[in-house]
């Protein structure tokens, strides 16, 4: 329970920040007070709202806040980034007009030169009978009036002007990466092609062909033809296996059983297998382990069968994520029970969901982890977070003797969106030494 309080308070905070931020940026730096700015307001303070409103509702069936809060929530993420990275311009160039107004020599209207007085001419003697002339009054000279430098009328203008070519600028270049976003993270997956060595391949297996997908997370932005696609692409690879590395659903057997049921129709020489991804934890587990068994996948649960194929054998294991164990289940990753008691001479390929599985699989000498969860980071910048958790965020490495591949997967959780990370099926051919 407090759990789940502490998680909704940092949830807000951080979501009335960001939103208190681009309210600063793109409503109050941009109008003056008035009508206006209090539209603005308004609208900044709905999409507050809608954020934290979109990922508790989704997963509580309210499944039409899906795609506007989650589009808002990329568009605010691009909005976030391109305004931080123009705070360092935007200082510049106050700057550059604070000093060429300061630089300004104050422009005073110069005070009148007085004109020469001319001597006093003698006054003649008054004619007898005839009244004196009067003095005409002195015409007084009217001050110097100061004039303010010509900057300082235009400055709050020129202010205006900046913060508003600034908010146009990181609008439309905000929608538009979202908008390339959506383009890819809807369209089909890419084939990545692999070749990865293992040193106790037989010669008769080499070439062994593994079709690889992970996190096609099947949900209320996703449907049968999403999953249909998928399985199309892998059955066009003419695979010897197919490895679904986890994050398969977001939601129940009974909300996305008809959307998974394509997954019958997967072939491959040797057969289909998967194991489970923290997303399946959230969505019913066992009863999505009942599920695929009944449809054609054979789910290793902290488990390996052997394959037998073209006169050699491969030990191909299987363990759960750490979610299973995380939310109490009891259910997490058991690499003893995966892959204790087998022959040293012969190779394993351990599937597994997020790639940090490696360090615990280089313990016992595993020669692949095929794994997926991290994207590719999904959403350029974002995947250097992902960095920060997970060895690897895309492809192939080498941790501690133990060879790793991170597939992107084909689908996407949270905003329909992709940028710098194409959703993706991997075809993994292992070749002998």
């Amino acid at each position: 329970m407090f759990g789940v309080l502490g998680f909704a308070g940092t949830l807000a905070l951080v979501t009335g920040l960001i939103h208190l931020y681009l309210w600063k940026r793109l409503v109050r730096d941009t109008t003056r007070p008035g009508r206006w700015r209090r539209i603005g307001g308004v609208t900044v303070l709905v999409l507050a709202l809608l954020t934290p409103a979109t990922l508790v509702g989704t997963r509580q069936g309210f499944y039409w806040l899906a795609w506007p809060g989650y589009l808002w929530l990329a568009v605010m993420f691009y909005l976030l980034v391109l305004l931080a990275v123009l705070e360092i311009p935007m200082l510049a160039t106050r700057l550059v007009l604070r000093r060429s107004r300061a630089a300004a020599p104050a422009a005073v209207r110069p005070e009148p030169t007085p004109a020469a007085t001319p001597p006093p001419v003698p006054a003649l003697p008054p004619t007898p009978g005839t009244p004196p002339t009067p003095a005409s009054p002195p015409v007084p000279t009217p001050p110097p009036v100061p004039t303010a430098p010509p900057e300082a009328d235009h400055e709050p203008g020129r202010r205006l002007l900046l913060a508003r070519g600034v908010a146009i600028f990181a609008g439309l270049t905000a929608t538009g990466i979202v908008g390339y976003g959506v383009r890819t993270a809807l369209g089909p997956p890419q084939i990545d092609r692999v070749r990865i060595p293992l040193a106790k391949l037989p010669r008769s297996m080499d070439g062994l062909r593994i079709a690889t997908v992970s996190d096609i997370h099947i949900g209320p932005l996703t449907g049968r033809a999403h999953t249909e696609r998928i399985v199309s692409i892998i059955n066009r690879l003419d695979a010897d296996l197919v490895a679904v590395v986890g994050d398969l659903v977001d939601g129940t057997v009974g909300e996305l059983g008809p959307a998974a049921a394509p997954l019958r129709d997967l072939r491959s020489r040797y057969g289909s297998f998967f194991v489970t991804g923290n997303h399946e934890y959230y969505s019913g587990a066992e009863e999505w382990v009942v599920e695929l068994d009944r449809i054609g996948l054979r789910v290793l649960q902290n488990r390996r069968e052997e394959i037998l194929a073209r006169g050699g054998a491969l030990d191909l294991a299987g363990v759960n994520d750490p979610a299973g164990e995380d939310l109490g289940n009891a259910a997490g990753p058991d690499f003893d029970a995966a892959l204790g008691g087998r022959d040293p001479s012969r190779p394993v390929v351990l599937l597994a969901h997020q790639p940090i599985n490696v360090y615990e699989a280089a313990k016992r000498g595993v020669d692949l982890q095929l794994s997926g969860h991290t994207h590719g980071g999904q959403i350029v910048p974002f995947s250097l977070l992902v960095g920060l958790q997970q060895p690897v965020v895309s492809g192939h490495a080498t941790i501690d003797g133990t060879q790793l591949y991170v597939t992107n997967g084909a689908g996407f959780w949270g905003p329909p969106v992709r940028v710098g990370a194409p959703p993706q099926v991997t075809l993994v051919e292992l070749r002998s030494p």
